[in-house]
């Protein structure tokens, strides 16, 4: 054989071995984070995004990261047609699904919207999981299925509750959709749950930015501390915490982009013990709100104007982490603390 024909048919086989995964939500923060990690790990991404809390140019800096251009389409998951000629089109070895909507406290002002976007789209999406026999579903779960634990940290085995949030409620509804659509249908798939993902890539082209007002914290403490918001409200100071202010764990959303492929790389390869896993994502640390603002305030060399209001619905006390069944059946890890996630953030909120 020839080496240009060698050539040739090493990349022959290098594109039938890559896997062609469809991760929606593409160009939401984790999406596009975990869009650049699965490029790093050889995988071929298609993304679907509907921009509603986004932008086009997010698909652009993924590209500058990566060096390759992922497909994109834009497409609204809640429109059923849409989806089925997305599929009628496109082959796909497996599917990340982060497309949702996801503030706490948004939810509960308009319910109606998250039952419809968030357990509409993925029933659609395993409807055309089923009928094309496409395997492999990961899941963008959250913490919130626990509500408040009765015991820290989470574990696995810690029973879900009655959530405080429609927003909990999708995740809880969309892991028994998931769970019963593995039995019934001999799909395999994991939910990740997740504790607080923050940070940004460490090129500085990829962040959380949020169209609006933010409904997280780490992005409202940025903007505050460049003026873009007044101040920062810290809802509540009377929780039965360290020093009254609630208690999460914040993990580094490139940490958290690298669970999802250590996810896809178990379903791949058949490594999964049953055909619904779900597993904890976080760091196994949590921080009161008071210590992010401090630790914003020393990493940043910035004073932040904060005032502390009354609680706010749907949130609870505390919730962070026991990740030792994640570290060791996904064999993965965190790398990177609090203190490097908020100063990347910071650079992230300077560049814009």
């Amino acid at each position: 054989m020839f080496q240009g024909e060698l050539h040739l048919t090493t990349e022959k086989n290098n594109k039938e071995q890559m896997k062609r995964i469809l991760v929606t939500g593409g160009l939401g923060f984790i999406g596009s984070h975990t869009v650049v990690e699965l490029q790093n790990s050889g995988f071929e991404v298609v993304i679907i995004d509907d921009l509603s809390n986004t932008t086009i140019d997010v698909l652009e800096n993924i590209t500058a990261i990566s060096g390759i251009k992922p497909a994109f389409h834009q497409i609204d998951l809640r429109v059923k047609n849409d989806i089925h000629a997305f599929f009628e089109n496109n082959t796909v070895d497996g599917i990340i699904h982060f497309a949702a909507f996801k503030a706490v406290g948004e939810s509960v002002a308009k319910p109606l919207d998250y039952y419809e976007n968030n357990i509409g789209s993925l029933v659609y999406l395993l409807q055309e999981m089923k009928d094309r026999n496409i395997d492999n579903f990961i899941f963008s779960s959250s913490c919130t299925v626990y509500g408040q634990a009765d015991e820290l940290p989470i574990t696995e085995n810690a029973p879900t509750k009655p959530a405080e949030s429609p927003y909990g409620n999708t995740k809880q509804i969309g892991e028994e959709i998931i769970k019963e659509s593995c039995k019934a249908y001999n799909m395999n798939a994991i939910a990740l749950r997740y504790f607080n993902p923050i940070g940004a890539h460490k090129s500085i082209k990829i962040g959380e930015l949020p169209l609006g007002v933010p409904q997280n914290l780490i992005p409202f403490i940025t903007q505050t501390a460049m003026g873009i918001r007044k101040e920062l409200s810290v809802f509540g100071d009377d929780y039965p915490t360290i020093d009254g202010t609630a208690v999460r764990d914040y993990i580094h959303v490139v940490d958290l982009a690298k669970a999802h492929i250590a996810a896809l790389e178990r379903l791949i390869n058949k490594n999964n013990k049953t055909n619904f896993e779900f597993f904890n994502v976080g760091t196994g640390t949590g921080s009161s709100v008071l210590e992010v603002i401090k630790a914003f305030e020393k990493a940043s060399g910035k004073s932040l104007n904060y005032k502390i209001v009354g609680r706010r619905e749907g949130d609870i006390t505390a919730a962070y982490a026991d990740t030792t069944i994640a570290n060791k059946e996904l064999n993965w890890k965190t790398e990177k603390d609090l203190d490097e996630a908020l100063d990347s953030a910071w650079k992230w909120q300077l560049k814009q």
